[in-house]
């Protein structure tokens, strides 16, 4: 069994960080460039986490209205809630947890917006000093206007990054994102989902090489799809009621984020940094009353394509 190797993760996890934003960059045509805050925690705040990272983000770019890319690398004395809640035996615990978490709201309603996650999660038995490791992440697609071949090739995508993984491996998480990425109080899903996986670890590939080794293609996946997904889309023509439904669409957006995400609850709940966690709220947003009464041709439309389906063949 090949052993944690720390420096190794983070390493690669900068290097994706740095290399995603370039590739956005490049998308957005601008010239605009990120900002880059380096921060470290305030521990004077009682029990808080300690630990910094790098949160890049561009703002009214040419083609991006926000987007967030955002590495961190934290440290605990007791692990919150959120975190044991399917591993109750490791409350009490310290932790240390690095990860780069990625939204990304373009201004063209005819393009999607996008997240993925990736993150190495360490428990420390306080008194045995044993370590239990796990992975997690994955990433998923929000559109708009749906287009059907860009669904078809995002889970392609989603689908090679797992191949040499075992044959069962994409469906099993293409469905753990599916039921994930779901409103249970508007019963309907976020978008069209992707990969969704915790709990990654010996029992699932092996040894932590061949997990890591897992993150890897799955990061690469997502950029390379999304990058050409957006390129696709982002001078297509739209007009006041798109950019009308985009917003009051995003409104879904912020209450799965708000009420559901584990990640935005477990910042809050080891009172992580505000800034950070928060950066994945789009930064315009409707909510319309009478548009949850009757949804409109746009929405029904839709739903149509959010609806979970199987997008590639077995």
């Amino acid at each position: 069994m090949s052993k944690i190797d720390r420096a190794v993760v983070k390493d690669f996890l900068l290097t994706w960080q740095e290399e995603y934003c370039r590739n956005l960059t490049t998308a957005d045509g601008s010239q605009k460039e990120f900002i880059i805050d380096k921060w470290e925690k305030d521990t004077s705040v009682e029990n808080a986490i300690k630990g910094g990272g790098v949160t890049r983000l561009i703002e009214n770019g040419q083609v991006f209205e926000q987007g967030g890319v955002n590495f961190s690398h934290v440290y605990g004395d007791s692990m919150p809630k959120a975190a044991t809640a399917a591993r109750p035996e490791l409350e009490g615990a310290s932790f240390e947890a690095m990860g780069v978490s990625i939204v990304i709201h373009p201004k063209n309603p005819m393009a999607p917006t996008s997240h993925a996650n990736l993150r190495l999660f360490i428990a420390i038995d306080k008194d045995t000093g044993k370590e239990t490791w796990w992975f997690g992440g994955g990433f998923d697609l929000t559109p708009y206007f749906a287009f059907e071949e860009d669904c078809v090739f995002w889970h392609q995508s989603a689908k090679d990054a797992c191949s040499e993984f075992g044959e069962n491996t994409y469906y099993k998480f293409k469905k753990w994102c599916d039921d994930y990425f779901y409103l249970a109080h508007r019963n309907e899903h976020r978008g069209i989902g992707g990969l969704f996986f915790d709990d990654l670890n010996e029992s699932n590939f092996g040894d932590f090489d061949k997990c890591f080794d897992f993150i890897k293609k799955v990061g690469d996946a997502y950029t390379s799809s999304y990058i050409a997904i957006v390129n696709r889309r982002k001078n297509l023509e739209y007009n006041e009621s798109h950019k009308d439904f985009q917003l009051f669409r995003r409104g879904r957006y912020v209450e799965f984020n708000l009420l559901y995400d584990r990640g935005t609850i477990f910042g809050i709940q080891s009172k992580g940094r505000t800034e950070s966690i928060l950066m994945s709220l789009p930064p315009v947003v409707k909510w319309h009353y009478e548009a949850n009464k009757e949804p409109s041709d746009y929405q029904k439309e839709l739903i149509k394509y959010i609806t979970p389906r199987n997008w590639v063949e077995a």
